[in-house]
């Protein structure tokens, strides 16, 4: 297994600051060279236009296939990075192979690193994306995002932020795999509670109301016959005609 040298370390930042890339950007054309012998490489890298191809005489193509601006960048980062391949030795130290931090399910990430006791890998094929921190290892299903930028953070979640074609990653919004190798345990569901019964009211009791009406039905009556007795007081008196106390006696009773 290898890894940058400080000489490969150092090359990289040159040629990175020179050309206008990320440091990672670089990094990963870098390990496609090699990959292709110094005389062609395969990349995917959303710097680079997404994926694309490399062939040492001038033949490019990118993703972005009409920016040619950028076809011409990534033609002039590859070529010098072939030079730097044939040219200079110790660009990388073997270290001893070690367990896949990630597990066994995922192989051969595009890219990897670590920050701050953090370290992350990323998969383009498998579209997942591996973290560890603090001892727990989650793995992220990165959907369609095209992981390529990986930058310090200055505060809060993770030590570093990772960007993508749609700018920042945020990666409470990914879907989540594995944690420690267990699938994550899906919250328990929402307790559902059965509507209190509603009771329709019964008429069954003749008498339920009886009370109300009943003296509904009292007062109504005694004013009816108060108004009969004033009817006849002024019948008595020669205010009303015997008729007229007769025709409102009668349609003051028929309201009973």
């Amino acid at each position: 297994m290898a890894q940058l040298s400080p000489i490969g370390i150092n090359a990289v930042q040159d040629i990175a600051q020179r050309h206008g890339f990320s440091f990672d950007a670089v990094q990963s054309m870098l390990t496609s060279v090699i990959n292709g012998n110094g005389s062609m490489a395969q990349f995917s890298h959303y710097e680079f236009g997404g994926s694309g191809q490399w062939m040492q005489g001038g033949m490019t193509m990118i993703g972005d296939m009409f920016n040619n601006y950028l076809k011409g960048r990534v033609d002039n980062l590859c070529a010098e990075l072939a030079r730097l391949c044939a040219n200079q030795p110790g660009l990388f130290v073997e270290v001893a192979a070690q367990p896949n931090w990630w597990g066994p399910d995922l192989k051969f990430p595009n890219t990897s690193g670590g920050q701050n006791g953090m370290r992350y890998a990323w998969f383009a094929q498998a579209r997942r994306l591996a973290i560890e921190s603090n001892g727990q290892v989650v793995v992220y299903d990165t959907l369609d995002h095209n992981i390529g930028g990986v930058s310090q953070q200055q505060s809060g979640g993770y030590s570093v932020t990772f960007s993508s074609q749609y700018g920042y990653v945020d990666l409470s919004r990914l879907p989540v795999i594995t944690i420690n190798g267990l699938a994550p345990l899906a919250p328990a569901p929402a307790p559902v509670y059965a509507p209190a019964p509603v009771y329709a009211p019964s008429y069954n009791n003749q008498n339920a109301y009886a009370p109300v009406n009943n003296a509904t039905s009292s007062s109504v009556d005694g004013d009816i016959f108060a108004s009969i007795e004033k009817l006849a007081a002024l019948q008595s008196r020669g205010i009303l005609s015997e008729q007229e106390y007769a025709s409102k006696k009668a349609d003051l009773l028929s309201r009973l």
